[in-house]
């Protein structure tokens, strides 16, 4: 127990699972999801491994609530970034979240590829809260509902493997990240243009 000036003890706040969650991600984020274990996280906060249990089942319920944190975070900021937006600057910006998102929390973004969604209720709708947020960012285009889903999902996957190869070096020098994302924006609004038109028309209608 910590003391404050005048020597009163400061109570210190009790175990539980957030403070549990909260500490994994900090050691994720810090070290490297490779670096996450029961051991590390129960040296963190100052107890023996064997507490950790009466607040989480283990190595896998920890990267499942980071998984979960991760998906959760990423829908908040996406939300942010795109309010009073529309069109290619509404994909730019959730674009710039998402990356953003990544650097600064990369341990637990990399967790969200290491625990599968499937067949999870909770996980899953985490991943259409994200979906939704992206679909919302492409209000201002002319899209069938279909379309939009559509859109929506291949935001995801082009700006999750952009990400995913930008945080492992995966862009090789001499080429610039920034100017590629430019393109890649680019590349996407000119589909999404493509999809707008074709709803406009009838989607058994190809231009």
């Amino acid at each position: 127990m910590t003391r404050i000036q005048d020597g009163s003890p400061v109570p210190r706040r009790p175990l539980d699972r957030e403070r549990v969650i909260s500490a994994a991600a900090q050691v994720s984020d810090s070290e490297g999801l490779h670096k996450l274990t029961l051991t590390r996280v129960a040296d963190m906060l100052g107890v023996r491994q064997p507490a950790l249990y009466r607040h989480v089942g283990g190595y896998d319920d920890l990267l499942r609530s980071l998984s979960l944190l991760g998906r959760e975070i990423l829908a908040q900021r996406l939300a942010d970034a795109a309010v009073g937006l529309s069109g290619e600057d509404a994909v730019a910006a959730v674009g710039h979240a998402w990356r953003k998102m990544v650097r600064d929390h990369p341990g637990i973004y990399a967790a969200t590829d290491r625990y599968p969604c499937a067949g999870d209720p909770e996980l899953e709708a985490a991943v259409e809260r994200v979906l939704a947020v992206l679909g919302q960012a492409l209000r201002g285009y002319d899209l069938s509902d279909v379309h939009r889903v559509h859109a929506a999902r291949t935001l995801r996957s082009a700006f999750h493997g952009f990400s995913h190869l930008e945080s492992g070096d995966g862009h090789p020098l001499p080429h610039d990240p920034e100017d590629t994302f430019g393109h890649l924006v680019e590349l996407l609004c000119a589909g999404i243009h493509r999809l707008s038109r074709r709803s406009a028309v009838g989607a058994g209608d190809v231009l």
